[in-house]
This record gives structure tokens, sequence and C-alpha cells, in this order.
């Protein structure tokens, strides 16, 4: 008779334990939070339906202005997408150590917020039920189709990319929790840690990294043609392409700080989450304030100098006009607050990286607003009225739904899976100490001996 042996337990983990934490207990702060978040989701339901019901009339749209808050939000969390993709993809294309305990929370922001980029398109429509009109009727030479296009291909891209390197950390937790051990057992596909296994997965991850970073930038590129390849003052411009992706970058990285520091705080997360990260991604943010500013600078002083008429009404519209105010916030916000934080060391710490981190992105929130809105606030035919877009409690309360119910999606996300990866940072103490040894010796000069001196003339023997 035989007798069934037993399959050995996993060994405990001891080391990352507190990295488990939030999916093994749950306090009466997460419930708090989540019924808030809900009720923030809940005031936005209600103003989309009232605003389905009684048609956009109830929201401040209308002639000409038929874009407003919804498209601002759309280019707003698009741009907020790119924080995850190029950073994660491009610090581990590099080899950047530092980068291990980051790279998660920052690919979680790209394939949430992509959703509700598109869920603002949908909002915008008076018609949701002719969404598909754009595939069924389409036509290639649009720049919609191209975003309908580029938007699938990158959030199809972007999950795929999070997916990977989560399968480690899923077979974790399918081995060391007793919790949901079906939904893990399946989403780890039969992990077991083998070195085919860590081979193949690391070739697929380094693919997929090189393929994102084009992806990425061809997205943002492609939403700023929906604006740029019409004849609107101030939008006809070949600098618009490269003016969003860098815009998208800048807030992308402020959105992950900003994210890096509430998880840090929340979750205890100060030994894995530490000063080195934001200092190194608030140097970062450094670098992309003046990169900003160099295409913004170059945007509006080529407007001026051309001074042709349509475009210099616009112009003054955002210098001295009705959104001058929002302008000059948004300069404020978007560099001399950031910079003057970040260029010293000794302001450039969590904190101060955090305050920075805000003040862009209400800035670049600011900055989509008045590339929309007052373009479209002076049609090309007389108008009997002036044209005053102001957005109602409809938009704002779907506008503060959108934000809630991304940090509640982001929440939920930390209560399933670790927020921090688990394996890259157990690969990272075994393995990279002698990596990045070897990786200095083969770009770095060997030692030489140095040259014995000749003896003086005439000196004795």
């Amino acid at each position: 008779m035989s007798v069934a042996t037993k399959k050995p337990s996993p060994p405990p983990l001891t080391e990352d334990a507190i990295l488990l934490e939030p999916i093994l207990h749950t306090g009466p702060k997460f419930y708090i939070t989540v019924a808030v978040l809900l009720s923030v989701i809940g005031l936005g339901v209600y103003a989309y339906t009232v605003q389905y019901r009684e048609g956009l009339g109830v929201t401040g749209l209308g002639r000409p202005v038929y874009w407003g808050f919804y498209i601002t939000n759309f280019v707003f969390f698009i741009g907020i997408s790119h924080a995850g993709t190029l950073i994660s993809a491009i610090l581990r294309i590099v080899g950047a150590e530092w980068r291990r305990t980051i790279t998660r929370s920052a690919e979680v922001i790209t394939v949430m917020v992509i959703l509700f980029g598109v869920g603002n398109i949908l909002v915008d429509l008076g018609r949701p039920d002719r969404m598909l009109n754009v595939i069924k009727h389409a036509k290639f030479g649009s720049p919609l189709l191209w975003d309908v296009c580029s938007i699938t291909v990158y959030l199809t891209m972007s999950t795929t990319y999070l997916y990977l390197p989560l399968i480690p950390d899923i077979a974790i937790l399918r081995d060391h929790t007793n919790k949901r051990r079906w939904f893990y057992r399946l989403l780890a596909l039969g992990w077991t840690g083998t070195p085919r296994q860590h081979r193949i997965l690391d070739i697929l991850i380094s693919v997929m990294a090189i393929i994102v970073i084009p992806v990425a930038v061809s997205v943002h590129t492609v939403v700023s043609f929906v604006f740029a390849m019409t004849i609107q003052p101030m939008w006809h411009s070949a600098i618009f392409g490269p003016y969003f992706v860098v815009g998208a970058i800048f807030s992308g990285i402020a959105a992950l700080i900003c994210a890096m520091a509430l998880i840090r705080w929340v979750y205890g997360l100060g030994e894995y989450l530490k000063d080195i990260h934001f200092n190194n991604l608030g140097l970062l943010l450094l670098v992309m304030c003046f990169a900003w500013f160099y295409f913004t600078a170059s945007e509006f002083l080529t407007t001026f100098y051309g001074s042709e008429p349509t475009h210099m009404t616009i112009f003054w519209l955002k210098f001295t006009g009705p959104f001058a105010p929002h302008f000059w916030t948004m300069v404020v916000t978007c560099f001399f607050i950031p910079v003057t934080i970040l260029a010293f060391k000794r302001t450039r710490t969590i904190l101060g990286t955090v305050i920075a981190s805000l003040s862009i992105t209400v800035g670049m929130y600011l900055e989509r607003f008045i590339i929309v809105v007052p373009s479209l606030s002076q049609p090309r035919l007389p108008h009997a009225e002036d044209i005053v877009y102001t957005p109602t409690w409809v938009e704002w309360s779907i506008l503060a739904a959108c934000f809630a119910a991304f940090t509640l999606l982001y929440v939920l996300f930390t209560k399933l899976f670790p927020i921090v990866s688990i394996w890259e940072v157990q690969e990272g103490r075994e393995k990279s100490v002698a990596e990045v040894t070897e990786r200095l010796k083969s770009y770095l000069p060997k030692s030489q001996p140095a040259p014995a001196r000749p003896e003086p003339v005439g000196a004795s023997k």
C-alpha cells in the first residue's frame, strides 16, 4: 500500500513579508477610504445620468466650444499613462538597479489611467451608442481613427507589460497565502521559478520593454494630431507632436512621485521607497521642467513673431485675456515652483519632490485646458456675443469621479498584488552587486602599473 506524499510547503517568506501585509490584512481605514471614494464616484455616476437623460446642454459645452473638460481629461489622463511605460521600460533597458522597487507602481498607473482617458471620450459623446461608428464608417485619413488604433495597441501592450513581471509574485501569493488561492493559481500559469522559466521571462520582458517605448511615444503624438491636423489657430502646429510627448512624460513622472509617496506612507514601505528613489526621480523631473519650458517658449515665440491675426487673437487671450489666470498659473506651477524646489539638494527631499509634483499636476491640467478651450472660443464666423466656457457641476462631478475611481482601482490593486515587485528585489540582492561590478569592469580602463622613473644623469651607482 503506497502512502501519498504530501507536497512540501514553500520556505517562509521572511525578508519581504511586509510587502504581503496589505494583501493579508485589511483594517478599518481601507473600508473608510473605499466608502469615501465610492461616494464621490456615485456623485459622478448621478451627474452622468443627468447628462445622458437631458443631453449635453446640462454642461458648459455649446457653440462653438464643443470640447471642454472632457477632452481636457482625455489628454491629461493619456499623458499621465506615460509614467509607467516609459520610465519602467527605459530604466530596465539601461539596467538602472534603483528601478526595482518603483517599476510596478509606475506600470499600474499606465494601465488604469488609460481607461479613464478613453472613458472621457465616451462621456463627451452626446450619443455614446454611436461610439462604434468611428470603426464602422472608418476613414483612414482621420486622426480620430489613428487615435483609436494607437490607444488600443498601447493598452494591450501596457497590460501585457504589467502582467509579465507580475507572474513570479503571483506564484509567491499562491504559495504563501490562503486567500484567493484559486485566483492566483490561475494567473501564475504554473510558475515554479526554474532557470528556464526565468530565462524565458527575462526575454519576454526585454522584448516588451523595447516594443512599448515607440508605442508610447506614438500614442501621445497621435493624440496631438487630433488638434494639429486641423486649421484652428494655435492648434495647427508642427511642434505639437513632440510638445505633447514631453508634456506627457513630465506629468507622468509627477503622478508617479505622488503615488509612490502615498504608498510609502500608507503601507510603511520606507525601506523600499527610499530617499534615493525620490531624489533620482526629482532630478529627472527637473530635466523635464526645462524641456517643457523650452517647448512652451518655442510655441509662443514662433506664434508671436508670425503675428498672424487669428493666431494672435488666441495668443492674447492666453497672455492678457480671460484665460490669462490659467496661463500664468500654469507657468508658475509647471516651472518656477518645481525648479525652485528641485534645483537644490537641500529641498529635493521626499516632501519637496511631492510638493513639486503636485504643483506640476495642477499646472499640466491647466496646460491641457488652455490648449483645448481658447482656440474654440473664437469662431471664424462673426458671433453676436462673447463666448465664455464655464464648466457646470456635472463636469466637475464627473472629473472628481474619474480621480476617485482611479484611486479606488489603484487601492484595490494593492489589495490583490504586491505594489513592490518581490522577486525583483530578491533578485537584486542576489545578483545585482556582482552584475554591476562586472559592468563597471567592462567599461572602465584597466589599471596600469606606473612607469619606472629614469635615474638622474650622473647619479652614483
